[in-house]
């Protein structure tokens, strides 16, 4: 294990921000984890893919870069196995190993970007399935004081692209282990049109875990720019969720407003569709911008700051508060 001084976090982050850590240092099992945590700079900052962090400037003290890795199968009957995977791990290549082995109920969750350890922080979601869906529990490391702590769901507190990691206990824990329930007898979930028309399109009418993956792996390419080649995180902001008579004072004024009911009965309205109708869909204002394709994604496009972003995304806020009085809170962790 190296502790690397003032060292250059430009390729751990997806906007590409060239920012540098006071100190780095990778760590690849709990046992380094914990030998990172004895060195005296603070605070201490775990960063797994950077695929949903802002950051806005250097970063003092410690950036611990979580490759702890390793999957493994453990308790399974005929219709569940349980999988477990370190905190380091690819998310989508987690993915792409669960479908291999004929488990399912992760294929909606294929290409996104990021770490295992980063899925429950954020409770990744898309197409209609969660992980809180599959979650059994984790295992997480005390910054503080090194000692290993088991989550289960009901701990994790899981929300709409959030968890108790984001907020009472945010930067207190580094997450391990991730352990999931998934099925062998796979029931796909094609709720979301997009998946549907893009299996009609493929004449493919009995689609399996692998025809889902593949199909949203086609929608997300299609949409989403690739970080390799235009730095983003995704989408920038969540979708709002909002009261039914508040909802219902927003199509007055808006018949066409696309929007989806919940089980909870607020209703979901896209992010995307409220900021391109504020005319920022496309717009570049020097090195940062909205996306082409996607309202909801803010990109870097060579030598912007986190600050420049930061400041955009504040603008295109206010102006979607300004307009339809509803605030966007950010989906991306900010630093």
């Amino acid at each position: 294990m190296q502790v690397q001084a003032f060292f250059s976090l430009k390729d751990f982050n997806t906007f590409g921000i060239d920012v540098r850590a006071e100190h780095f240092v990778v760590v690849r099992s709990v046992v380094e984890l914990r030998e990172a945590l004895a060195h005296p700079a603070h605070p201490k900052l775990i960063l797994g893919g950077g695929s949903n962090v802002l950051l806005r400037g250097d970063v003092k003290g410690l950036v611990i870069h979580n490759q702890i890795g390793g999957i493994t199968v453990g308790e399974e009957d005929a219709y569940t196995v349980s999988v477990a995977a370190g905190g380091g791990e690819n998310w989508h290549g987690l993915v792409q190993w669960c479908i291999e082995r004929g488990y399912g109920g992760i294929e909606n969750l294929s290409l996104i970007p990021g770490t295992v350890g980063a899925a429950p922080i954020q409770n990744i979601g898309a197409y209609g399935v969660e992980l809180r869906d599959v979650f059994e529990r984790l295992e997480a490391i005390d910054l503080q004081t090194g000692a290993t702590r088991s989550f289960l769901a009901e701990d994790c507190v899981f929300g709409y692209r959030d968890s108790i990691f984001k907020r009472a206990l945010k930067g207190r824990y580094c997450i391990s282990r991730v352990h999931l329930r998934l099925t062998k007898r796979a029931v796909v979930n094609t709720s979301y049109g997009a998946i549907r028309e893009q299996l009609a399109a493929q004449q493919i009418m009995e689609p399996g875990i692998r025809e889902v993956s593949e199909a949203v792996m086609a929608i997300r390419r299609a949409k989403l720019p690739d970080p390799a080649d235009l730095g983003n995180a995704g989408s920038f902001f969540k979708n709002p969720e909002l009261d039914p008579e508040r909802f219902e004072r927003l199509r007055d004024r808006c018949p066409e407003v696309p929007h989806y009911l919940l089980a909870t009965g607020r209703v979901k309205v896209p992010a995307a569709w409220l900021i391109e109708q504020c005319g920022w869909k496309g717009k570049r204002f020097g090195q940062v911008g909205s996306h082409a394709r996607q309202a909801l994604v803010l990109v870097n496009y060579g030598g912007a700051s986190g600050s420049d972003l930061y400041e955009l995304s504040q603008s295109i806020a206010a102006s979607v508060e300004a307009r339809f009085g509803i605030a966007l809170s950010a989906e991306v962790n900010l630093w």
